[in-house]
């Protein structure tokens, strides 16, 4: 086979960064609604004896223009029946074409399009265009205003692409507001992130894991400036190159970068009634190395929370009912710095390398009031004045090589170190009735969360229409856990004794893991994507109190296959895989955290992991101007991991909430959402969620006896979204979502719901903007009720949400930048291994790099 059809072949299976002017060929990884490349089994056109050869150069730099698309059209019907690409020279060739008149089209991302007219061939002839010289494009993508829904969303054989540029509402904020836009997800109001109703999902940054992700989703996200985020990529089908685990799937976070040669500095603030936030990044390039620094700070401020609770519990035939009332208030500061580093070795080879370090510092304050009635009478009332903290400082540190020998075939090592170092501390005054000091309690938990990872990955073409990858990693993660729970008087020094505790959990997890995945295009456009993945799993842990644990090691083998097909215009998918969900740290985590004593948490070293068989059948279309897409799926998941509530035999009316493998669980559901163009400047869009969960099990008590436990219901949940650009750079944008209440094994969680209105108006110069958002402003506050129950116990439990906000933003470009032709760069170690529990916590874990992902 020709090596030009060979590199057209291959530069196509990564076409989602590519939009050449003959795009309307299909490529491997992707369905296609149109005709086969000229050459294939597939293509009709009769072939002559003429060729036609040129190269393609920058006429800024006067180098190479690599692998530029080049397409020929019949000067008479306008139709284009060849297309090649230049290869790492810029020469092309195109053989075998039929005497006549002809027009030839170059193009590349970054250059403007150049057209050759009056192209005349005779049989025989080989015509030598010379060089042709393309410009950079810089100055009018500054002005192109992108319409149609492929601006939007993307949809891919394995994900759905959600492109976030152009947010101006989320200008000030963070991912979460960016996350909640975002069609199959659903994020709550504390910034917790679930998928089709799953929250055992891994969210990366840049194809990066994170042990700040890994201790906290939630606040993870709030340290991600929304104006950084270029696309949200949500991956439900992940391929074997993907680690087993998220059995819900992985959402990957692409910031935004570049290939720009100079300096260029960005500034980005806000500021408003409950949060305020300054960011500065800078990157620099010459030549063959850039570097980037940046730096992000956000606060908190002016968060309140009110709680009302009722709960009653039956032990040793005693009947407690606790009515508790709660005043809250909570302020926060995060920051994110990073310091990148990236050089190209030789044109072919890349080495990437950074750092990056992030800190949270969020404070609380909550005032409760308790009442305890035994059998009907009031036994006694307390106060209790809690001051929480929970702090963090992450490190990430990566290197990474890769080397390219050829379009799509390529060999990468990458590494990574990560440390998270979480403290989680409350500190509790207890008062009578009367408002006197009776005693003081103090929580201390001290965590380190660590790992190294080594990954290499190798990814060849087979022919012209098969792609085969197979690589291989291992991860070494240690966590250590020092809790302490210490008890006082009124004065005096805080000791373990009188029912206080102290213990260490020590945690060593390691993986060996190895994979092959194949992708295949037939003649007829149909692509199908498969792999097999076996990870092993080697755990010692043990606990000072209690010695080893004696949990046992274990190997799982995941397979996966997806498939797609355009038909008359519908695309549609078919996907299959397991997917391993390791416990999170959180959910380990033995310490006895007691700050509300009514509702106290308690992880569970002894977890084992979850097994879960994910189905889906997708189908899009495109009517006019509406972009519709419908999801049907399925997920059966065994050994779930799942909140347990049981009262207490030592605390009267006390409900002690730990984690279980609880037996199985079905999501049966269907995600639609549909996008449409009223115009040229005006987008509006719709989604709606619902699934059907049913979860059973048994659970052991603290007493040994197991108790049966079933729940069932369906879940509902949906919003609409609305943009508009108008004349001289202003633009408006609106969303609003509603998500219902959610099925739990014991009964069903409050639902909840968000909407924002913003207006921004663009400098003349294009450099800067200014803007204005709202949230919530409608209400005083939001209501989520919450109600659980079980033989041994019923709980309402109502949190007040006062989230009434505006801000004001300011955004401003320093700096003069030039396009350069971008190169690929190494790709990164991912992580995505361990289960989130409900609020957001979990430890890191295994991933990809790539399964389709693009890198800048």
């Amino acid at each position: 086979m020709k090596t030009h059809t060979l590199l057209l072949i291959t530069t196509l299976l990564a076409a989602s960064l590519l939009t050449p002017a003959w795009a309307q060929f299909p490529t491997m990884g992707g369905s296609s609604q149109t005709k086969a490349l000229p050459g294939t089994a597939g293509d009709q056109s009769p072939k002559g004896s003429a060729k036609l050869t040129g190269s393609v150069m920058d006429s800024a730099q006067a180098k190479a223009v690599e692998f530029a698309s080049i397409a020929l059209y019949n000067k008479t019907t306008g139709k284009a029946i060849d297309g090649t690409v230049a290869d790492e020279k810029g020469k092309f060739a195109l053989a075998k074409l039929v005497a006549g008149d002809y027009r030839v089209l170059v193009s590349f991302v970054g250059f403007r399009n150049k057209t050759i007219e009056n192209v005349t061939l005779a049989n025989g002839q080989t015509l030598d265009l010379g060089t042709i010289q393309l410009s950079s494009s810089v100055k009018t993508l500054a002005e192109v205003t992108v319409t149609g829904q492929a601006a939007l969303i993307e949809e891919k054989v394995d994900r759905l692409v959600y492109n976030a540029d152009k947010d101006i509402t989320a200008k000030g904020g963070d991912a979460t507001d960016i996350l909640r836009k975002v069609p199959l997800l659903t994020v709550d109001l504390d910034g917790n992130v679930s998928l089709r109703g799953s929250s055992n999902i891994r969210v990366l940054i840049n194809n990066k894991p994170s042990t700040i992700v890994a201790s906290s989703v939630a606040d993870a996200l709030k340290q991600i400036p929304a104006d950084q985020i270029k696309t949200v990529e949500v991956i439900t089908s992940p391929s074997a190159k993907y680690d087993a685990e998220g059995s819900g799937g992985i959402i990957n976070i692409i910031t935004k970068k570049n290939s720009l040669q100079g300096l260029n500095l960005n500034v980005d603030s806000g500021v408003g009634n409950r949060g305020s936030m300054l960011s500065l990044n800078g990157s620099y390039r010459k030549g063959k190395a850039g570097f980037t620094l940046g730096g992000f700070g956000r606060a908190m401020y002016n968060t309140i929370t009110k709680t009302n609770l009722d709960q009653t519990s039956q032990v040793n035939n005693v009947s407690t009912l606790t009515r508790q009332t709660g005043d809250g208030t909570s302020q926060g500061l995060f920051g994110q710095y990073n310091l990148g580093f990236d050089y190209d070795l030789a044109k072919n080879q890349s080495l990437t390398a950074g750092i990056r370090y992030g800190v949270r510092n969020m404070i609380s304050q909550q005032d409760l009031v308790t009442q305890l009635f035994t059998n009907g009478t009031l036994g006694s009332t307390s106060n209790r004045n809690v001051d929480s903290k929970n702090l963090s400082g992450t490190v990430d540190a990566n290197v990474d090589y890769l080397h390219t020998f050829k379009p799509q075939q390529e060999w990468s090592i990458s590494t990574l170190y990560s440390r998270n170092d979480l403290t989680n501390n409350f500190d509790a005054d207890l008062l009578n009735g009367s408002g006197e000091l009776t005693g003081r309690q103090q929580n201390l938990n001290k965590n380190v969360n660590q790992e190294f990872t080594l990954q290499t990955d190798y990814q060849t073409p087979i022919k012209k229409n098969q792609l085969i990858e197979f690589g291989a990693k291992g991860i070494i993660r240690q966590v250590n856990s020092d809790y302490r729970y210490l008890l006082a008087g009124p004065t005096g020094n805080f000791t373990t004794e009188n029912n206080g505790t102290l213990g260490e959990l020590l945690y060593h997890q390691n993986i060996a893991a190895g994979y092959t995945s194949y992708t295949y295009t037939t003649k007829q456009r149909y692509t199908f994507k498969g792999g097999l993945r076996y990870e092993h799993t080697f755990i010692d842990a043990s606990t000072k109190e209690g010695g080893t644990l004696g949990i046992g090691n274990y190997g799982v083998l995941v397979p996966s296959i997806n498939a797609s097909k355009t038909i008359k215009g519908t695309t549609v998918k078919l996907g299959y895989n397991r997917r391993i969900q390791r416990p999170g740290l959180q959910q380990l985590n033995p310490n006895f955290n007691a700050a509300n004593p009514q509702n106290i948490t308690v992880g569970n070293p002894t977890l084992r992991p979850e097994l879960t068989n994910n189905f889906e059948l997708g189908l899009s279309k495109t009517i006019k101007k509406t972009f519709i897409n419908a999801t049907f799926f399925g997920r059966v998941t065994n050994n779930a991991i799942t909140q347990v509530r049981q009262p207490s035999d030592t605390l009267a009316g006390a409900i002690i909430t730990s984690y279980q493998n609880i037996g199985r669980q079905y999501t049966y559901g269907t995600n639609t959402f549909a996008n449409v163009a009223v115009t040229s400047k005006i987008n509006v869009g719709v989604f709606l969620n619902i699934f059907y969960s049913s979860l059973s099990g048994q659970t052991l008590g603290s007493d040994g006896a197991s108790t049966e436990f079933t729940n069932t219901g369906f879940n509902v949940g949906g919003g609409t979204f609305a943009s508009a650009q108008f004349k001289n750079g202003w633009g408006a944008q609106a969303f609003g979502f509603m998500q219902g209440s959610q099925v739990q094994l014991q009964g069903r969680q409050g639902g909840f719901g968000f909407y924002t209105i913003g207006v921004k108006k663009d400098f003349s110069n294009k450099k800067g903007s200014v803007g204005i958002a709202a949230e919530n402003f409608l209400s005083n506050r939001f209501n989520i009720h919450t109600v659980l129950n079980s033989p041994q116990f019923n709980q309402v439990n109502d949190v007040y949400l006062y989230n009434r906000g505006i801000r004001l933003t300011f955004t401003y470009k320093i700096g003069k930048m030039t396009m350069d032709a971008p190169r690929k760069k190494a790709k990164s170690v991912n992580n995505d291994d361990v289960k989130s529990d409900g609020s957001g916590q979990a430890p890191a874990g295994g991933s990809p790099t790539g399964g389709g992902t693009p890198r800048q």
